[in-house]
């Protein structure tokens, strides 16, 4: 039943909201969100790491792509040929000259590893991995060191 006040001659309704029970509602809510947030587990992805990485064999004779700390890159027969210099720009193209067969699909392509100094920008290994994509060079690899 609204509420009605008397003023006078006539009986009028009052009508303004009740804002206590809305206040209520709201600081017993604030109280439940503060009380479980701390309960709350941030969700954790699991990486894994570089020495239980489960690698079924290596690829036998691949083509070695190393980017030196002035963002210089070398392309490598083996790892103890002698280095052919490139650039970002044009490593795809230098890589389908000296081996055809980079471009080849599946297990019959030429694996091609890049081992870049820790020093340089993710940016320079990026651009590197784009221009072999879009060359169609689809075995590409990331040459780390594990820990001891």
């Amino acid at each position: 039943m609204p509420a009605v006040s008397s003023r006078g001659r006539g009986r009028r309704t009052i009508s303004e909201i009740n804002m206590v029970p809305f206040i209520d509602v709201m600081l017993v809510l604030l109280i439940i969100f503060m009380v479980t947030a701390p309960l709350i587990t941030p969700s954790m992805i699991a990486v894994p790491s570089v020495g239980k990485a489960k690698v079924p064999k290596q690829p036998h004779d691949p083509l070695l792509i190393q980017i030196r700390k002035d963002e210089a890159v070398e392309i490598k027969r083996n790892a103890k040929a002698t280095a052919t210099p490139s650039t970002t720009a044009t490593i795809a193209a230098d890589l389908v000259k000296m081996e055809p067969g980079v471009q080849a699909k599946g297990d019959e392509a030429v694996p091609v590893v890049i081992a870049a100094d820790k020093s340089i920008k993710y940016e320079t290994v990026v651009k590197v991995m784009s221009e072999l994509q879009k060359a169609g060079i689809s075995r590409v690899g990331l040459s780390v060191q594990t820990g001891k």
